[in-house]
């Protein structure tokens, strides 16, 4: 009994991790099953259509990741999350209902499990939609100037890059008296 009781809660706890993992891919695999059921529909045939599919999910990633990446406006940044944790929290949602009717009996406390496990997923989604644009974003110019001559002069191979004592300036000291 003791057995099965860890077990369960092992595959449970599983179960989640892959929801919180796979929670940004809500929207590609709706994309590419709403495009390959098309393509089916329209005579394409089960392989065509399955690789039509994963083709425009594989793109619909893609595309928002670089979307992400390239936008600045805080507010498109915002939109374009949502886009995708919106999904995301609808299943997480029924996810975790199903999950905790497994071991929840109360109704209601099942469906409070499951929107703060829906909202949970959901904010996963968008974090990782952040940090797989980050991941591929392009790192900022950085412009290589050559050092100042006042800085060089009488320096040799081997040694260090100081100014000249005839270059070097510090403040004057103040003569007045602050009050």
């Amino acid at each position: 009994m003791t057995l099965g009781i860890v077990v369960s809660l092992f595959g449970l706890g599983t179960a989640l991790v892959l929801l919180f993992t796979l929670a940004i891919y809500a929207v590609p695999i709706f994309v590419g099953l709403t495009v390959g059921m098309w393509a089916f529909e329209t005579g394409a045939g089960v392989i065509g259509a399955a690789l039509v599919g994963l083709v425009a999910g594989v793109v619909a990633l893609f595309a928002a990741q670089l979307l992400f990446a390239s936008v600045r406006s805080l507010a498109l940044r915002a939109v374009i999350a949502l886009l995708f944790a919106a999904p995301a929290v609808v299943a997480g949602y029924h996810a975790v209902l199903g999950i905790s009717a497994l071991l929840v009996p109360s109704e209601a406390w099942r469906h409070v499990f499951a929107a703060i496990g829906g909202l949970a997923v959901g904010v996963s989604a968008a974090v990782q939609l952040a940090a797989f644009a980050g991941a591929g974003a392009q790192p900022r110019q950085v412009t290589v100037v050559p050092p100042d001559a006042e800085f060089t002069e009488g320096a040799g191979p081997h040694q260090p890059r100081l100014p000249s004592p005839s270059t070097a300036r510090l403040p004057a000291p103040s003569s007045g008296s602050r009050g």
